[in-house]
């Protein structure tokens, strides 16, 4: 599952690095360059509740490898492309392929794992995992892009593919399929039209008005469907009463939109205000990949056991808005320690006590039936947040990013990019007055072996 994961995260940021190689081995023009990025998150943000409620429906273990079939040979098609079209086609099959893959690989750990330590160490390992994926593909497409080809960033998909493929058939199949259920087609249209011109509408189309109110309108009228119309709903509305699941999500999509955007502007403030090359700033994240896998794999399920979770998800938002501000005073002529170094070990601290409780708490609870909308609900709001705060910090930093390294002075802060991590920081510390009003909740001690699985949940006070 992690592994599948990492894939999925990692094809988020692989391709930024190399966008300048793609451009000039495919003669792509300026203005459909973004497609690259855009076709893969359009297709996997517009797609995530529709494959969560897949998994449910028709088998985890199925739908899982389907996906992964899915991803794995978009990737192939990807990295042999020849032409500017084929590349972009590529990109849609492979987010279509990680919007069955994300939600199916939590699915399968929440169903695998009894709620309490085991489930949480389990989502731990997914967290982090998830984390680095997301730091790691900086330094990866550099290193892959500067010493083999551009190409390589698709084709190592295929044989980590490959290999999860072969192990396949050692997943838990899932609860059966109930007699009457059935794929929610108009609920899975709307959700999928609707997302994905919600996410066109910020990509800086001159119809993006236009666009926006369509999303409006497909979204409204999802909910219409969802509440009334349609037997068995893609996104159950019993699933948002809880108010862990409904507050927690709205945490997640805040949380998206500090976490998810922070790799772009970290990138371009390293190269423009530091003069970093690519490789140079693939390998200026690695303290952040080695933190993160550290904490989210060691010190945040301890601290699950022995620490309430709002308290752990207050901490790390703190944390994190402490490490942004800090890197908001980036200015050139820095040295490493003080420019990235510092505030990784805050950021990486404040992702790794938070992310992981917050995703025990919007997957906890659920029924069995239900774990995969809770899923795809999850990382519907985790992309659509990191897409939606994208949009807004480009727009608050626009005009710099082509000006920056001339215009700064040698010893003002590079304004443009310390804005948006400024920005970050206050979204980050509403994150932690919204964390305060989740239910308490605390991991219960590991069973004794032999023991009835329902001893190891403590339900939420």
């Amino acid at each position: 599952m992690c592994a599948a994961q990492f894939m999925v995260v990692l094809d988020v940021s692989v391709i930024n690095v190399a966008l300048p190689s793609i451009q000039e081995a495919l003669g792509f023009d300026a203005r459909h360059l973004a497609w690259v990025g855009n076709a893969y998150a359009l297709a996997f943000g517009g797609l995530l509740l529709l494959g969560g409620r897949l998994a449910d429906l028709y088998g985890h273990r199925r739908v899982f490898t389907i996906g992964l079939a899915l991803f794995t040979v978009a990737s192939l098609a990807g990295g042999l492309a020849t032409s500017p079209g084929l590349l972009i086609t590529a990109r849609i099959g492979q987010g279509m392929g990680a919007a069955v893959l994300a939600p199916a690989t939590l699915t399968i750990l929440t169903t695998a794992f009894p709620e309490g330590p085991r489930r949480t160490r389990a989502i731990a390992v997914w967290t982090a995992v998830s984390l680095a994926g997301g730091t790691a593909g900086n330094l990866i497409g550099g290193a892959l892009t500067e010493y083999l080809s551009w190409r390589w960033i698709l084709l190592i998909n295929v044989p980590i593919g490959l290999a999860c493929l072969a192990a396949t058939r050692a997943l838990p199949r899932g609860p059966a399929r109930q007699r009457g259920q059935r794929l929610d087609v108009p609920g899975a249209l709307l959700a999928t039209g609707g997302l994905a011109a919600l996410a066109y509408s910020l990509s800086g189309s001159p119809a993006a008005v236009l666009v926006a109110a369509v999303a409006a309108v497909l979204l409204g009228l999802f909910v219409l469907v969802e509440a009334r119309l349609v037997r068995t709903p893609l996104l159950p509305p019993r699933l948002l009463r809880p108010r862990p699941i409904w507050l927690g999500n709205l945490a997640m999509l805040l949380a998206g939109a500090c976490l998810n955007p922070m790799w772009y502007f970290l990138a371009l403030s390293l190269h423009h205000v530091l003069g970093y090359g690519p490789l140079q700033t693939g390998l200026a994240f690695l303290p952040h990949t080695l933190l993160t896998m550290l904490i989210g794999l060691r010190l945040t399920p301890w601290l699950m056991r022995h620490a309430d979770h709002r308290g752990l998800i207050v901490a790390g938002a703190l944390i994190g808005a402490a490490g942004f501000w800090w890197q908001s005073r980036l200015a050139p002529g820095q040295d490493y320690l003080t420019a990235v170094l510092g505030p990784a070990v805050l950021i990486s601290l404040g992702g790794g006590l938070l992310n992981t409780p917050l995703t025990v708490t919007v997957t906890s609870g659920v029924p069995a039936q239900d774990a995969g909308a809770a899923s795809g609900l999850m990382n519907t709001a985790k992309q659509i947040g990191g897409a939606l705060g994208l949009a807004a910090l480009v727009a608050l930093t626009a005009g710099q990013d082509g000006e920056l390294a001339s215009s700064v002075q040698p010893q003002e802060p590079a304004t443009g990019y310390g804005q948006a991590f400024v920005a970050i920081a206050v979204m980050l510390a509403a994150v932690a007055v919204l964390a305060s009003a989740l239910p308490r909740r605390r991991d219960a001690a590991a069973p004794a072996a032999g023991s009835d699985e329902t001893a190891d949940q403590q339900p939420a006070r």
